[in-house]
């Protein structure tokens, strides 16, 4: 999974994120580029176009929503499953994507917003007895960033 959440969890409201942090549009770039991507409905339709270079999994209910250049699913088992075994597969949200991938994800690649924002879409708790931060990068805010991050790893125990 991949996500930018807030210290209260808080990943977006009214379908769109809370701030806008571009080294972090580049780290999820460089991490995703050229790998399967999976996503609820709200999600893809949040982007102005589908993303380059990714393979496009939509998990949604609608039985006639067909986007051009994507594979959609009506489930996260069926979408893991079609997915690559070899190589990494994105789960890049919304909430209730995660809430449904966070018992099957192996690894956590999260940007911690360390701030609190009103929200409609919130990343999952999880456990960290379950889970080993296995990199952590802090940076603080600058002139193109409002708030202070840290890029994160976290790896299933």
């Amino acid at each position: 999974m991949i996500a930018a959440a807030a210290e209260n969890n808080a990943l977006g409201k009214d379908n769109a994120m809370l701030w806008h942090l571009p080294d972090d549009f580049k780290r999820f770039k460089q991490l995703t580029t050229g790998h399967y991507i999976i996503m609820g409905r709200k999600t893809f339709e949040s982007f102005p176009k589908p993303l380059p270079n990714r393979t496009h999994i939509v998990i949604t209910r609608q039985h006639d929503y067909n986007p051009e250049g994507c594979i959609v699913l009506n489930s996260i088992e069926k979408a893991i499953e079609i997915s690559p075994k070899d190589e990494d597969v994105f789960i890049i949200g919304g909430g209730e994507i995660y809430n449904l991938a966070l018992p099957l994800a192996d690894k956590i690649e999260l940007t911690r917003v360390y701030d609190t924002f009103e929200a409609d879409a919130f990343f999952p708790e999880f456990d960290l007895k379950n889970w080993k931060l296995t990199f952590e990068e802090y940076h603080p805010k600058d002139e193109k960033h409002k708030t202070d991050f840290s890029f994160q790893t976290y790896i299933k125990k």
